[in-house]
């Protein structure tokens, strides 16, 4: 298994699709998952793309620097990774916490990039107090308290019906997880307010909703994608972990979307 080693922590990553030349594709996790979550889109996509998926720090087998952390940080991991590969140039795809990432990376590093889809996301997801309320709630009673309002978040009822043995992987990895991992993360969303910015991003831009997603509704996405210069949204069937919910037609519009 690879890992980057950073100065204060670690980086767990796997590559797919062949080693020929092909354009790079870069998957980022949602907050309390790992790099497993995008394997429903990597045989399809594996066909057009080098692809790059990581632990993001404090999550799966990466390691976690003392917490907080900020979305500038998370979004360093992204390019720490690419320049230890030396991919010049990738796409991107992220979802939750992952699609911040992309949009923080689309404003600040854009030049390292062709296009971006943000899944389940918004420039500004929740609120101050609700994150810091999260947090306040991870130290004093850890991460099980959260389990089951997290799946009810995470999948539709239909699908926690049909899929418990996909539910159950999903929830042991949220288990698993760090609470300085999580926490940290929870202040970097705590944080960031990317709204005012949004209208730099100039690259491509294929935004994401999930039909029944609670989280970031389809009004977050409409944003995004009206704010930056050249978006659309599409809105699949799903709640926030919208690429299980809905594998076949969101791989589809990955490949429509970001295959030249």
């Amino acid at each position: 298994m690879p890992f980057l080693q950073l100065e204060q922590h670690s980086l767990h990553y796997r590559l797919d699709g062949a080693d020929d030349g092909r354009p790079w594709l870069v998957f980022c996790n949602s907050l309390g998952t790992d790099l497993r979550m995008w394997d429903g889109q990597v045989e399809a996509l594996g066909r057009h793309f080098r692809i790059l998926r990581y632990d993001r720090r404090g999550h799966g087998l990466s390691s976690a620097p003392p917490p907080p952390f900020t979305l500038a940080e998370l979004a360093d991991d992204v390019l720490a990774l690419m320049d230890h590969l030396a991919i010049g140039r990738a796409r991107f795809c992220g979802l939750s916490i992952g699609g911040l990432v992309g949009q923080w990376l689309a404003i600040t590093a854009g030049h390292r990039f062709d296009a971006f889809v943000f899944c389940a996301t918004a420039a500004r997801i929740g609120s101050p107090a609700s994150w810091q309320d999260r947090i306040d709630a991870v130290l004093s009673g850890g991460l099980s308290p959260l389990m089951a309002g997290t799946a009810e978040r995470w999948f539709t009822a239909h699908l926690r019906s049909d899929a418990p043995e996909t539910v159950r992987q999903f929830m042991t990895t949220f288990a698993q997880t760090s609470v300085d991992g999580y926490i940290g993360c929870c202040a970097a969303l705590r944080d960031a307010d990317l709204r005012p910015d949004l209208g730099r991003i100039q690259q491509p831009v294929l935004a994401i909703s999930g039909k029944e997603d609670l989280v970031c509704v389809a009004s977050d996405l409409d944003l995004i994608a009206a704010s930056v210069q050249h978006g659309r949204h599409l809105s699949l069937p799903g709640r926030h972990i919208v690429n299980v919910e809905s594998p076949d037609p969101f791989n589809a519009a990955l490949i429509d979307f970001l295959v030249a």
